[in-house]
């Protein structure tokens, strides 16, 4: 993926050459950006399949949610939550840092590859490490993919079109190194992005703003099932089995009372499996979170803290997840967020 040229710090640069309707759609950036967390834009799920030339579609990424915020000499990288992760991904840090552009916010996504996909479980690896001498000796590499500018040059990009935004971050920042550009195609070749192994695609309205809130501006267009879930207990392991033998998972429903989804046995390794019940254990609580009945013989209950990312082959009629997979704990996302995506 490559870069255009850098935007100079003294002037606008890519800005003054945008269209006079576009110029009269910019505001001045909002203070104090490094220190305060920007809601992202988030896409809704969809089985839409049917699409004009109104829209533009990209690879959808299997990885943790990312804004960047530079003002001057400051630099700040943040998950979705706002809580700050430059000790864990340094060479981001660095890359973002080598920018001519001194002022810019920008979202994307920070992935890890595994056989040419992206692959969470394998990012994890790197998401709990938190001194620098454990991500020096951290053999997974990882990569910033950018697909949004929300501001440039003290001038907030919101209101321009998405196709607008497209272009001028990719003239705003020099993609070297582990910065990637996101790139897009104008239609959606959803049957070939699974054929090749994608998480699905994302499509998003050519012509629409960057808005802070879930949008049916973008759209997820999933190849496989697979979302994120509450974990409010787990069973005790059989046989050579440790830590525990399954996660007793589920969602938020419109009356805020936890529904259980189901149990999880599968996609640990012994080390996840010592850790996360652990974890666990100063979590426990003598009560089950989940709102209806959970027929697990002698379960153990935690408080509905830690949130999962769980592939699944689809929902049962009575509710329950088919053939669920542990991928790994989301750090980005809080439990109250969590709910049962629909179509």
């Amino acid at each position: 993926m490559s870069g255009g040229a850098s935007a100079s710090s003294s002037g606008s640069g890519p800005l003054d050459r945008l269209p006079e309707a576009d110029r009269a759609r910019l505001r001045p950036a909002p203070a104090d950006r490094v220190g305060h967390a920007v809601p992202p834009m988030l896409a809704t799920l969809s089985d839409r399949r049917s699409f004009d030339d109104r829209w533009l579609f990209e690879r959808k990424l299997d990885g943790m949610r990312a804004l960047a915020v530079r003002e001057g000499g400051t630099l700040h990288l943040m998950s979705r939550k706002g809580n700050g992760v430059e000790v864990t991904y340094p060479e981001i840090v660095a890359a973002l840092g080598a920018q001519e552009c001194r002022d810019f916010t920008v979202d994307g996504e920070i992935v890890a590859f595994r056989d040419g996909r992206t692959d969470f479980s394998r990012l994890q690896q790197r998401m709990g490490l938190t001194r620098p001498r454990q991500v020096a000796a951290s053999k997974v590499a990882v990569y910033y993919y950018v697909f949004d500018i929300l501001a440039l040059n003290g001038r907030d990009t919101t209101r321009l079109r998405q196709r607008t935004r497209k272009s001028l971050l990719r003239s705003a920042l020099t993609f070297t190194g582990p910065l990637r550009f996101t790139p897009h195609r104008n239609e959606a070749l959803l049957e070939e992005a699974c054929a090749r192994g994608w998480e699905g695609l994302i499509a998003k309205r050519a012509d629409a703003p960057y808005s802070a809130r879930r949008s049916a501006d973008w759209l997820k267009l999933k190849c496989a099932a697979g979302q994120e879930f509450v974990i409010g207990g787990f069973t005790e392991p059989a046989g050579s089995r440790v830590g525990f033998g399954a996660l007793l998972i589920g969602y938020y429903d419109a009356e805020r009372r936890l529904r259980y989804a189901g149990k999880v046995g599968t996609g640990y390794d012994r080390r996840t499996l010592r850790s996360l019940r652990a974890r666990l254990d100063e979590l426990a609580v003598g009560r089950s979170p989940f709102s209806g009945p959970v027929r697990e013989p002698r379960p153990h209950w935690a408080r509905p803290e830690l949130v999962a990312q769980v592939a699944f082959t689809e929902w049962t009629r009575d509710g329950m997840l088919r053939h669920p997979r542990f991928l790994g704990l989301r750090t980005d996302k809080s439990p109250s967020e969590v709910v049962r995506e629909t179509a």
